[in-house]
């Protein structure tokens, strides 16, 4: 996307700016293993991009609040940044959850249509109403969520910046908002992306996608999780 996150500090009274963060790398993303609503920690990689992206916000325009997912690894990565920008209070959300990926959850990937078949049939359906057996989300009750949630806090925080911590399908559910036209590639773990949220619900993209912080650790190059593979 066309700005970088460094710009003025200014922001347009009915306008929110909302800096969304995919967590820290976690073991299960590095094994292609389904995470979803569980609650799994960042590994030792996760933690130095948290600390990383953390220092980036901080040398930025002011923050003035910290939300995130409630699972774990969302949250940590949260803690780290709402730490370093302030000593900001992070509230906890779980509408801005991973997506619930039922009997999906705690298998790895490549092994889903031998695991767990019917739940693998479900996933892979072009339908974006099929829900995963096992109590998982269809992507419209995903979209729902998440965008209501991120609507609920722009209204809030008219005329700020808040960063908000979250997971890969729900970025992605974001960006379709945003840019419904547009395929928004892969979600790497902390990367930031930069929404403004305007009065009569107009979303714009501001950045998409930046991982320039993260030179000293890398990048999972799957980006598992944050790709069409969300959980």
């Amino acid at each position: 996307m066309a700005d970088d996150d460094s710009n003025s500090s200014s922001i347009a009274p009915d306008c929110t700016e909302i800096i969304v963060i995919r967590h820290g790398e976690t073991e299960w993303n590095a094994d292609g293993r389904i995470q979803g609503h569980l609650d799994v920690a960042l590994n030792d990689t996760g933690r130095q991009q948290a600390v990383l992206v953390a220092e980036r916000l901080s040398k930025g325009p002011k923050i003035s609040s910290v939300y995130s997912s409630d699972l774990k690894r969302a949250s940590d990565t949260a803690e780290t940044i709402a730490s370093c920008c302030g000593g900001i209070e992070v509230v906890k959300d779980p509408e801005l959850r991973e997506r619930n990926l039922g009997d999906l959850q705690g298998h790895v990937y490549h092994e889903l249509s031998k695991t767990v078949p019917i739940a693998y049939e479900a996933f892979m359906s072009n339908r974006t109403d099929q829900e995963i057996p096992g109590g998982g989300e269809s992507i419209d009750q995903l979209y729902e969520r998440c965008t209501s949630a991120l609507q609920r806090i722009a209204q809030k925080h008219k005329g700020e910046r808040v960063v908000v911590v979250t997971h890969g399908g729900v970025i992605r559910s974001l960006h379709k908002r945003a840019s419904p036209t547009r395929r928004p590639g892969k979600i790497q773990n902390t990367s930031v992306n930069i929404l403004q949220l305007s009065d009569g619900g107009k979303w714009t993209l501001k950045l998409w996608g930046d991982v320039s912080h993260l030179k000293e650790t890398g990048v999972l190059k799957s980006a598992f999780g944050g790709d069409k593979h969300s959980g």
